[in-house]
């Protein structure tokens, strides 16, 4: 039974991606890098997870899909946003039921207020007519407009898609952050503890592949070290080694590709004390070690 279920998986998705285990789905981009377009999906399709975004374009009633534990059953004409490396499972499709785009994480992670703002996307999955209808009509008129670069070829098409989707990401970031203020409380979410927090991510960032500290960033910004593990932690869902050793993963991805690099090089110019440390970190972040994904790149040359 088990084998019957992986080869089945197999073969509706053998156009474009393949799998290290049941639950992780590897995108294979064939035609535009970091982005698909899927026209006519399964009309079920087991739990699993990948590090893309997929946004589905709902096209006619009676989808039904499974985010984490909750149960979504969108209307003909909304759209529904599935964020990088979230469980989810497609209980039931219409034929010409929907359609949708995925993109690479990376689309949001090269960008640092997107990164930033990235952790209250995570709640925000159902885009209607109803709630929200500018979001609403900007989402379909992206996914329509990258759907037809993809389709067409046309030139810097990958670039132009990724601008869409970036436009697409600010919307959908202002709604989200909006929300967010209005649920904690204007106090908290202030302008300025947000711009802190932007300028921590810069740093970070900059600063990743060096052994730097909480209170390194805290002195950088001028704040207390407590002040600052208090609102980074509010304003990402997450703490600062956390933080710090996804970025330094990122940095490291970029390099596994050059293979003249060993692996042991890539975890230390990245910022890695220990290849243990980068292995653990590594697989937490992207479902596979580094090896693993070397390979992967090898076969998708």
């Amino acid at each position: 039974m088990q084998g019957a279920k992986t080869e089945y998986i197999y073969c509706v998705l053998t156009v474009f991606c393949y799998f290290i285990d049941m639950d992780k789905e590897i995108i294979r981009y064939t035609e535009v890098n970091g982005i698909t377009v899927i026209e006519n999906p399964a009309a079920d399709f087991p739990s699993h997870w990948h590090n893309a975004a997929e946004f589905t374009l709902i096209l006619k009633d009676g989808c039904r899909f499974k985010i984490a534990d909750r149960i979504y059953s969108p209307k003909a004409g909304d759209v529904l946003l599935i964020w990088p490396r979230e469980l989810h499972e497609v209980l039931n499709i219409p034929p010409q039921g929907s359609m949708f785009i995925q993109f690479a994480s990376s689309v949001i992670e090269s960008n640092y207020d997107l990164t930033t703002a990235s952790r209250f996307f995570s709640d925000y999955h159902l885009v209607t007519a109803e709630e929200a209808p500018d979001l609403n009509e900007n989402l379909k008129e992206m996914i329509y407009k990258v759907k037809e670069l993809y389709n067409n070829k046309q030139r810097f098409i990958e670039t132009k898609c990724k601008i869409l989707i970036c436009e697409s990401l600010i919307m959908i970031g202002e709604r989200v952050m909006d929300d967010h203020r209005e649920l904690i409380g204007s106090e908290r979410f202030s302008d300025r503890a947000w711009e802190y927090v932007r300028a921590a991510s810069n740093y970070i960032i900059e600063h990743s592949s060096e052994d730097i500290s909480q209170a390194d960033v805290a002195s950088y910004l001028g704040l207390s070290t407590y002040y600052f593990s208090k609102i980074f932690n509010e304003y990402t869902g997450t703490s600062f080694p956390a933080y710090l050793s996804r970025i330094r993963v990122q940095n490291a991805i970029s390099l596994l590709l050059n293979e003249k690099l060993s692996i042991t090089e890539c975890a230390f110019i990245s910022g890695f004390q220990s290849t243990t440390r980068f292995n653990k970190a590594f697989r937490e972040v992207t479902g596979c070690n580094p090896r693993e994904f070397r390979k992967m790149h090898a076969r998708n040359v």
